[in-house]
């Protein structure tokens, strides 16, 4: 695990007073009440899984509840705009995501919050390798099998993802970038609408997190073609990498992290990203990572920031090659 007006005359004068409060006695006993954690996607997604592992430990640890909060909604851009404009005291956190935090700066033109200025990222906990899953309604069941059917049936498939600008939505750009396929990306307000789809074929398509597709598989009405690692997932241990499937350049990955809003004090700051760190360091929380798919990560905190920069940066080279339209 890598360790990877008027208005403002008031605020100058109370902010230094309040965070003199905080970072003091307020941020040695932090917390001492129930923290909420908003997680900008529907319940039972992938991040929502990982998440409540997590938090229950970070829970136990600190003696008070990491309360979970679901508020999808505009890809991820909802929530994570509620969490920005929270009072910064360390009691309203984000479930922070490669979406509305990386690649929705550059997909939308206003946002209603800035990821750099308005929100601090305590730590990156997730990484999520994509996985390739078809319908087994579909005549293919190997990598290269999808990549010939798909291109003798233009325009004709289509896949689904929990938003523009996700990075299962950019996965099926880049996968389409690298083979010259086209299809057809279908954005959902609530992933969970998106497995029977998948497994009825109305969607036979997914560039997904193991968890979103976990139960289309399991009940075999979806295939997993291949995922889009360096390894093999430890929850798909039989399926192969792109690599090994015949499309090596195919590497392909999204993440979930934990933030505050901005303005929250640093020792409140330092205590979650040691809380996170520690938590993934638990055995249980680990093996459940594996079996979502997920591999742990954390960071501190300097590193996190620039973590988050340099995924601002690379979504915007993606979805400006892929000619993604803005949206306004």
């Amino acid at each position: 695990m890598t360790r990877i007006s008027k208005g403002f005359i008031f605020c100058a004068v109370v902010l230094p007073a309040w965070g003199f409060a905080a970072t003091g006695a307020d941020a040695q006993s932090y917390p001492t009440r129930p923290v909420t954690v908003v997680i900008p996607f529907a319940a039972g997604s992938a991040s929502d899984v990982v998440s409540r592992m997590m938090l229950d430990k970070m829970a136990k640890a600190t003696g008070q509840p990491f309360i979970v909060d679901n508020r999808p909604g505009a890809g991820g851009n909802t929530g994570t705009a509620a969490v920005a404009r929270a009072t910064p005291d360390g009691y309203t956190l984000l479930g922070a995501a490669s979406g509305p935090l990386a690649a929705n700066a550059t997909l939308y033109a206003n946002l209603g919050y800035d990821p750099e200025r308005d929100v601090e990222i305590i730590s990156p906990f997730a990484a999520f390798t994509i996985v390739v899953v078809a319908s087994t309604k579909l005549p293919a069941n190997s990598l290269s099998g999808l990549i010939a059917y798909a291109k003798a049936n233009p325009g004709k498939l289509n896949y689904g993802s929990v938003g523009i600008g996700s990075s299962q939505h950019l996965a099926g750009e880049y996968f389409a970038q690298l083979t010259g396929v086209k299809i057809t990306h279908v954005p959902y307000r609530n992933i969970g609408q998106y497995a029977p789809d998948l497994m009825s074929g109305a969607v036979p398509l997914g560039f997904q997190w193991f968890p979103n597709v976990a139960a289309p598989i399991q009940a075999k009405g979806a295939l997993a073609l291949a995922v889009a690692g360096e390894q093999r997932l430890a929850a798909l241990p039989d399926v192969p990498t792109a690599e090994e499937a015949g499309l090596p350049t195919y590497k392909v990955a999204g993440w979930f992290g934990l933030a505050a809003p901005s303005r929250t004090p640093r020792p409140i700051l330092e205590k979650l990203n040691k809380g996170v760190a520690d938590a993934l360091d638990n055995p249980a929380v680990r093996q459940g990572f594996d079996q979502a798919g997920a591999q742990p990560m954390a960071l501190p905190l300097e590193q996190s920031r620039k973590f988050l920069s340099d995924e601002i940066v690379k979504y915007r080279d993606i979805i400006t090659k892929a000619g993604v339209p803005r949206i306004q």
